[in-house]
């Protein structure tokens, strides 16, 4: 990813902010967290300088050593809701390849991923899950209208959402085009 990204630039702040403070939440000095995560001081020290363009896996060792998810390491610190990451993690060498973290849910026992097509016209109404489940959305293609309990949202293409599924809930498509998404449901 290029440096000069500014979407780059505040995620290198955010892990910045994050792995120091995490760090001393934990309280271990560099060095022990260089010995705990495998990761060498050096990067460390330029890991919380937002000076190091840091590769995922190198994230996920120091994440793993400080005991929290991937994604408290990127997300914005004073992020309203913590669900809901909405952070460029990854861009390729060629323009338009990317990779954005979303959203997180902790899951108790398993993640199901479905792709999801509804026709014009079409809805889908699979009832209400147990207590503690929850779902994520993410639009490819039209415009998703749910309805959770009596709450009404439309999910436009590029758009997600995220809901306590313990709820009734309905899937519509009241356009004129194919909706396409993809639903993950948290168990």
């Amino acid at each position: 990813m290029h440096k000069e990204n500014p979407h780059r630039a505040s995620v290198l702040q955010h892990v910045s902010q994050n792995v120091r403070r995490l760090r001393h939440a934990a309280d271990l000095s560099q060095t022990a967290l260089s010995e705990k995560s495998g990761v060498s001081r050096r990067m460390l020290v330029a890991i919380e300088a937002g000076e190091k363009n840091v590769s995922l896996s190198t994230l996920d060792r120091v994440a793993e050593a400080l005991d929290v998810a991937f994604s408290d390491l990127i997300q914005a610190p004073d992020a309203p809701d913590h669900s809901r990451i909405n952070e460029l993690v990854w861009a390729g060498e060629i323009p338009g390849s990317k990779a954005v973290l979303l959203a997180k849910a902790t899951a108790r026992r398993e993640v199901e991923l479905w792709e999801m097509h509804l026709a014009p016209g079409d809805r889908y109404t699979p009832g209400f899950d147990p207590d503690g489940w929850s779902v994520q959305l993410f639009v490819f293609e039209g415009c998703l209208t749910l309805l959770v309990g009596d709450e009404e949202k439309r999910v436009s293409a590029g758009e997600f959402y995220m809901f306590a599924s313990r709820h009734v809930h309905d899937y519509r498509n009241d356009g004129e085009v194919a909706v396409r998404f993809v639903r993950n449901v948290v168990i």
